[in-house]
């Protein structure tokens, strides 16, 4: 049996058991995979869960075959909260994608005092959908949070004092890391 291609579908997407498909998932599906009515291929929720789903002939949704169950946890045992500095261009894009395959569970970008990128809402959906792409391909069962650029102090009120160890490291070949 082939591999079966997996596809992120939101929560709101579900009814029942079908799955409505976006007019971007129609084309990946149809025209990118070359899926026609009737294959099949893995639905993700991008919480954990995976579901089996039959192309419908319509090619706008798909039917829910059966409940996937997972034979491997691929995620890490811990959340890693990865709160990173604004890069320059689209370096920002890069790091989402290696990140999220690398395993991160959630995405701070940072606004540092020499950042000069000033990121609009079309780049954090940018690379949401890259987190979500890069979660597909190496076949996560969770899409990491990437949340809205905020200040580094910003960043460390909001960061969860549960969290068992903090590491803060730089670029600079001098500096060892931090354990807080």
């Amino acid at each position: 049996m082939a591999q079966l291609q997996r596809v992120a579908i939101a929560p709101h997407q579900f009814f029942d058991q079908r799955v409505v498909l976006t007019a971007e998932q129609q084309h990946y599906l149809a025209r990118v995979l070359r899926l026609r009515g009737g294959d099949r291929f893995i639905a993700m929720d991008g919480r954990g869960g995976g579901w089996l789903a039959e192309l419908a002939q319509s090619l706008s949704e798909a039917v829910v075959v059966e409940r996937l169950m997972q034979k491997a946890k691929v995620e890490l045992p811990l959340a890693i909260v990865l709160l990173v500095a604004l890069p320059k261009g689209n370096g920002m894009d890069e790091v989402v994608r290696q990140v999220t395959e690398l395993g991160v569970s959630q995405i701070l970008p940072v606004m540092g005092d020499r950042t000069l990128l000033n990121p609009s809402s079309q780049k954090l959906e940018r690379w949401r959908r890259i987190a979500q792409e890069a979660s597909e391909q190496s076949e996560r069962q969770v899409v990491p949070e990437v949340a809205s650029p905020l200040s580094f102090q910003q960043a460390l009120k909001t960061w969860n004092s549960t969290h068992a160890s903090c590491y803060l490291c730089t670029a600079r070949s001098n500096s060892p890391p931090i354990l807080v």
